[in-house]
């Protein structure tokens, strides 16, 4: 013999006497996306500047606002020990009259810094071209360091001056190295290299720049009374 099932009965909320608003819910709380949409948009141009960084190709995507401007007038001091193929000790770097009628590469670089090394053959090969001069800008370096990474993997400069405390390169807007700015006769920054360069960059962005430099006329002088 079974028993009944008995019904259970589900306790309700009284009934509201007249006059009286009955009970109601708590509101869930809303998130607020609007608190994190800043972080996701830093975090989305983060992402997209490290791989522009690391594929190489941001050369042309993060403009210098010097482009057009006349470079910053640079005086450091050479490094010690530094000899050139003469071997003289090698002259410290002097940008204050761009002189001798060629354009100027300018290359920022450091011993720590692995993308300098890599773009390093590359600028070995540049050197060997005598229609400019290239020089160097040695960045928050130790000089025994960078005095090793120049004997050990060749010297491609026509002078190098250290900025160890890096306060140089702030006029040139430096963020990060390997920087190299292409700079003309009279002073004018025309391009600039953010990041190593690799063998295309330096086909289809430096060297047609560098053209273009050559192929300008000379500024004609007043004549004289």
């Amino acid at each position: 013999m079974t028993e009944e099932p008995t019904e259970t009965t589900i306790p309700t909320a009284p009934a509201p006497v007249d006059g009286e608003t009955s009970p109601s819910r708590p509101a869930k709380p809303r998130r607020n996306w609007l608190v994190l949409l800043p972080l996701l948009l830093f975090g989305g141009l983060a992402s997209i500047f490290l791989y522009q960084l690391l594929s190489g190709e941001n050369a042309q995507i993060i403009p210098s606002v010097l482009i057009g401007k006349t470079a910053p007038e640079t005086t450091l001091p050479p490094l010690e020990g530094l000899l050139g193929e003469d071997g003289q000790p090698m002259p410290g770097l002097d940008l204050t009259g761009f002189g001798d009628g060629r354009p100027v590469v300018v290359n920022v670089f450091a011993s720590w810094c692995v993308p300098c090394r890599v773009e390093h053959p590359l600028l070995m090969d540049l050197a060997e071209d005598d229609r400019f001069r290239m020089v160097g800008i040695n960045y928050k370096d130790k000089p025994e360091n960078a005095l090793e990474f120049l004997e050990s993997l060749g010297n491609p400069y026509d002078a190098v001056g250290v900025d160890p405390k890096g306060t140089a390169t702030i006029d040139w807007g430096v963020y990060g190295i390997p920087e190299t700015f292409l700079v003309t006769p009279d002073g004018e920054i025309v391009y600039k290299q953010t990041g190593p360069f690799s063998p295309e960059l330096i086909e289809t962005g430096l060297m047609p720049a560098i053209e273009a430099v050559l192929a300008r006329k000379p500024a004609e002088k007043a004549p004289t009374s």
